[in-house]
């Protein structure tokens, strides 16, 4: 007789209650409407200059507004059972993790190296585990930093299982001031002694970096002694090799092929690299990659990926899974407004009530199988193919072709995993490390994470989307995976500007959610919700208009609202009080403060008409030829900066120009206000008239208070002369249009 707990499911679907948040949508809905309604009808008595273009701004942000509503409309959360597994299988699916690193001085070795600690230390079978390090910065400092790791490893998997320990990143585990309790005996001895050996591989490292520590170019180091950095070959070692099976999970580090002049494709490169890498060398069914700061913080993530991966009757439902991002160093109430708590929470449970969650970058499960391409419904033609078109599509390695075909025909738990002899398998992970290797196949197209964007993430998720596949969203408590949130304004909104920058190639390549919805099997309503983050890049453009007109105004004695004494004021006041308290109530729902709702209002203004516009003008300048974007890495470190330090929540400046159309902003508004206090103390007529005005400038320069404030403020905290200056002049123009329509 069958034990009744094998037929258990491993997940449940569970759909969320959200009527009053849907009767939210509505009445909201229902004001836009009339606010646009009553703007067109208005337009032949308050003509057709200011109040069109009014009319045409607030008609692009209900258009943003409703393709909201349709990702929040029916959410979805996933409860997985990872105790039901070992009752399920007798041998767990392999599961290969990759870790991506670029630059050690942005991404400090030591950041890696906990990282990298933690997946080693997860709750899961270590035979069928194997850990890459793509190291894209080819540098001797990243591997010395892990081959110490790897001594300290030995010590630490072992430390974390006898007592249970909860976090594995060792930084993390450490930083608490007190003796974590525990019963077993011998654990203080042991914890104080695992804490001097971790604080020795510290001092290891950082003395490296800083070259206090002199380590050879000879031996494991030898292969670093004729590199650069972007001109290197490839290299392959194999640090950990599980060969008893109880040992610790395979480590191996991959720095592919740099040569100057060859595309490298950024992460999206590395990634493909490492999918190539661990097909010849471990090819297990499933992958996980995470960014080199995103540590494991929950040691049974990857029991519950499996549950959702392999808890579904159809693989189709489950395509790949993906955990949200949390921070560690996430400062109080968010004043960067980077953690983005609330679109993740809302979004993410929300379209997986659709086709399922966006892929993320990091905190991923994929199956191996739809990287390679495969739709839902396509083994059958696969089989039918000959070794010349395999080649055509994989590449000139036997090796790669054998075990690609392998994990395209299996089902999932009968496919193959690591093998406990890698180490002769490196000469072929070094072919295809190369990078020459891709030429005149599907790599970076049809295959792998696709290239012609920054968001490779994105544009890779939806692909995989277009082919038929779901995806499930993985929220356990406590988080999955917990990384580094970009601080201060110069890295907060460089990461803007690359995601909106990527987004805005995806929205006009041939990749487009809109062509996948018309000609693939992207659902209509999951191509909706791709566009409004794909439209973050155009948002500048209303957003900005929208800005200056109270100035604009203000400076010209015209309007652009109804007079406060009439009922029609009553509609945008009504309007703009209703979506405040709405969002107001999302942030506090998921548990965040009134005044974390504030900073993510404010910085969303501050990102827009900064680092999104220069992520549109960024692809502008790409699409007509005379640039090309570039991608630039976020530090990941910023412990050691005295600003930070200092006041680590208020906003910082450079002379970075992202910063002067938010300076030239703030110089209007308050020429503005100041003509418009002066006219509404004047003339009482005036007040009646511009109070709408009045009260938006006046919010205007709320949200832009920081750059307010940096007028004024000293060091990292004030805005640089060189950005006034040209802020400034932005604003004399402005001016000088404003006196042009006074004229007319």
């Amino acid at each position: 007789m069958s034990d009744p707990s094998q037929k258990l499911p491993l997940q449940e679907k569970v759909p969320v209650k959200n009527t009053i948040h849907r009767l939210s949508d509505l009445l909201i809905s229902f004001l836009v409407l009339s606010l646009l309604c009553y703007r067109f009808s208005s337009l032949t008595t308050h003509g057709y200059g200011l109040w069109l273009l009014a009319s045409l701004c607030e008609s692009c942000f209900a258009f943003v507004w409703l393709l909201s509503v349709n990702a929040k409309w029916n959410p979805v959360i996933y409860i997985t059972h990872p105790e039901r597994l070992s009752k399920r299988f007798d041998d767990l699916p392999a599961v290969d993790m990759f870790i991506t690193t670029a630059d050690p001085v942005l991404e400090p070795p030591i950041v890696t190296v906990n990282t990298m600690l933690s997946m080693l230390a997860a709750e899961y079978p270590t035979h069928r585990l194997a850990c890459y390090v793509s190291d894209d910065g080819g540098s001797p400092i990243t591997y010395y930093a892990l081959l110490q790791a790897s001594i300290f490893a030995k010590l630490w998997v072992p430390f974390c299982k006898k007592y249970n320990v909860r976090v594995r990143a060792p930084f993390a585990y450490f930083s608490k001031e007190v003796l974590e309790p525990n019963k077993k005996s011998g654990f203080e001895t042991d914890w104080k002694n695992m804490k001097i050996e971790y604080e020795e591989l510290i001092r290891k490292i950082e003395g490296a970096a800083k070259g206090y520590v002199p380590y050879h170019m000879d031996g494991e180091l030898a292969a670093f002694s004729n590199t650069e950095k972007g001109n290197h070959p490839s290299i392959i070692k194999v640090i950990l090799e599980n060969k008893k099976g109880d040992d610790l999970p395979h480590l191996i580090y991959v720095a592919r092929e740099k040569r100057p002049k060859h595309p490298h494709h950024y992460k999206a490169g590395a990634m493909n690299v490492l999918t190539r890498v661990s097909g010849v060398m471990t090819n297990a069914p499933f992958m996980l990659n995470v960014d080199c700061d995103m540590f494991v913080n929950n040691p049974e993530v990857i029991l519950q990926g499996m549950c959702l991966l392999l808890g579904f009757s159809k693989e189709e439902m489950s395509g790949f899974v993906q955990a949200p991002q949390r921070f560690y160093d996430g400062l109080k109430d968010d004043p960067f407004g980077n953690q983005l708590v609330v679109l993740q929470q809302i979004m993410g449970l929300g379209i997986g009530g659709i086709q399922g969650p966006f892929y993320g970058g990091t905190g991923c499960f994929h199956r191996r199988k739809i990287i390679y391409g495969t739709s839902p419904e396509e083994e059958k033609i696969r089989d039918e193919r000959s070794y010349e078109e395999l080649r055509r599509i994989y590449g000139s390695s036997k090796e790669l072709i054998v075990s690609a075909e392998n994990i395209t025909s299996r089902s999932t738990p009968g496919s193959p995993g690591p093998s406990s002899d890698i180490s002769g398998r490196t000469s072929e992970a070094v072919q295809v490390a190369a990078c020459t290797y891709e030429n005149n196949t599907e790599w970076g197209n049809e295959i792998g994470w696709v290239y012609g964007s920054m968001t490779e993430d994105i544009l890779t998720g939806l692909r995989i989307h277009a082919k038929g596949w779901r995806s499930v969203y993985l929220d356990p408590v406590p988080p999955a995976f917990l990384g580094s949130a970009p601080m201060g304004g110069p890295a907060s909104l460089t990461q803007y500007k690359r995601w909106v920058t990527g987004l805005l190639e995806v929205l006009f390549s041939r990749n487009s959610p809109i062509f996948a919805t018309l000609t693939k099997k992207l659902c209509f309503r999951q191509c909706m919700a791709y566009v409004i983050i794909n439209l973050w890049g155009l948002r500048p453009i209303p957003e900005i208009c929208y800005a200056l007109l109270p100035a604009y105004c203000l400076l010209t004695n015209t309007s652009f609202w109804p007079k406060a004494s009439s009922q029609e004021f009553l509609l945008p006041v009504t309007l703009f009080t209703t979506f405040k308290i709405y969002t107001l109530g999302e942030y506090l729902h998921c548990g965040l403060s009134v005044r974390a709702w504030w900073n993510n209002q404010r910085m969303q203004r501050i990102s827009s008409q900064t680092a999104f516009l220069f992520g549109f003008l960024s692809v502008l300048l790409k699409f007509l030829g005379i640039s090309e974007t570039a991608f630039e890495v976020t530090r990941k470190d910023q412990s050691g900066s005295d600003a930070y330090t200092e006041d680590p929540g208020r906003f910082t400046f450079d002379s970075s120009p992202f910063f002067v159309p938010g300076t030239a902003l703030v110089l209007v508004h308050i020429a503005a206000l100041g003509v418009g206090t002066k006219k509404a103390v004047v003339a009482t007529g005036e007040l009646v008239w511009g109070l709408g005005e009045l009260a938006c400038s006046a919010m205007v320069l709320l949200y832009f208070w920081p750059f307010v404030r940096g007028l004024f403020g000293k060091g990292s905290f004030g805005i640089p002369w060189d950005v006034i200056w040209k802020a400034l002049l932005l604003g004399f123009m402005f001016l000088l249009f404003c006196g042009l329509g006074v004229h007319s």
